[in-house]
């Protein structure tokens, strides 16, 4: 016979109960290496020259991770585009990878899907955005009418058309995209994982609702009573919190700091001059001067230089 549960002791809204109290998540650099391993499916935020969690790029590359399949943005990035240079990419599910006017596409990113390095997951933003709503909802698909009409069923057999049984059309299924981990950075968050953004984060907060777990590098934490001044500017709570001044770089990170043009163009000649000539020199020169080298990212912004930094101020 079991024991009577206890009814003297006070519930958790009982007068005098006492709250569960609240941790902190704050993480350094080196615990990346208990978020990130071979073989994941990894998550990167951000927008084509925003925001874009370049600390946790770094340390793959640097700790030479294989087999990833990386989500990139849905308005692209070259971070994607630096992992596949690096040998750590087999699949990349994103519908589009560059950085705008910078590079109109990745160049490590095209020449590796036209050679059969890597596998492309065909997929149109909507889809992208699709599937992610599923893991978001813990669903095995969502449905949507993208793609019907178009090869992109013939060329992602993931993609899979069916009659809706409530009016008789024909939609696209698209099934979950359900990230290990997501890696964002943002503006700034207290060190219970309240994170919040400036101008960003629309497709980041999906990144954080399909992933299992979420990191967020922050430019500044800053106190919960801050945070708790602007609540409507809260956009998700993260797992981990990395606190990261100009963690974003070279790319933009709002209200702080501009892209870094020349470092990105330094990037996408050293990955065109592979993608035209075979010639990894360049991009090797690059990896040992920004990644490999530096063993933090202390090192990293030592390595670029604080004139660099400082003239990236956005007025």
């Amino acid at each position: 016979m079991t024991d009577s549960p206890r009814t003297d002791s006070p519930g958790p809204n009982a007068p005098g109960a006492r709250s569960p109290e609240r941790r902190s998540l704050l993480i350094e650099e080196a615990a990346l290496d208990d978020w990130l391993r071979d073989g994941m499916c990894v998550a990167l935020g951000g927008l084509a020259t925003a925001c874009h969690a370049m600390i946790a790029v770094r340390h793959m590359v640097r700790r030479g991770l294989r087999d990833l399949t990386v989500v990139g943005s849905a308005v692209g990035g070259l971070d994607v585009d630096l992992l596949v240079g690096a040998g750590c990419v087999k699949k990349v599910i994103c519908p589009y990878v560059g950085a705008e006017a910078l590079a109109s596409i990745g160049p490590f990113y095209r020449a590796a899907a036209e050679r059969g390095l890597i596998e492309v997951w065909e997929c149109d933003e909507g889809q992208y955005y699709a599937g992610l709503q599923a893991a978001g909802q813990m669903l095995p698909f969502m449905p949507t009418r993208g793609g019907v009409g178009t090869s992109y069923p013939e060329v992602n057999p993931d993609l899979r058309l069916f009659t809706d049984p409530v009016n008789g059309e024909t939609l696209v299924a698209v099934p979950a995209i359900e990230p290990d981990v997501a890696l964002l950075h943002a503006a700034q968050a207290d060190v219970y994982g309240n994170v919040q953004f400036v101008g960003t984060g629309y497709a980041d907060r999906l990144l954080w609702r399909a992933a299992h777990r979420t990191l967020v590098q922050v430019e500044k934490v800053v106190s919960n009573e801050e945070i708790r001044r602007s609540p409507e500017r809260t956009a998700l709570l993260a797992h981990g919190v990395l606190r990261a001044p100009y963690g974003a770089h070279p790319f933009s990170s709002p209200g702080f700091y501009l892209e870094d043009r020349a470092h990105i163009g330094e990037l996408v000649e050293a990955g065109r001059a592979f993608a035209r000539r075979g010639d990894r020199d360049p991009f090797e020169r690059y990896l040992d001067r920004y990644v490999r080298k530096p063993a933090d990212h202390v090192a990293y912004l030592e390595a670029v230089g604080l004139r660099r930094l400082l003239a990236l101020g956005e007025y």
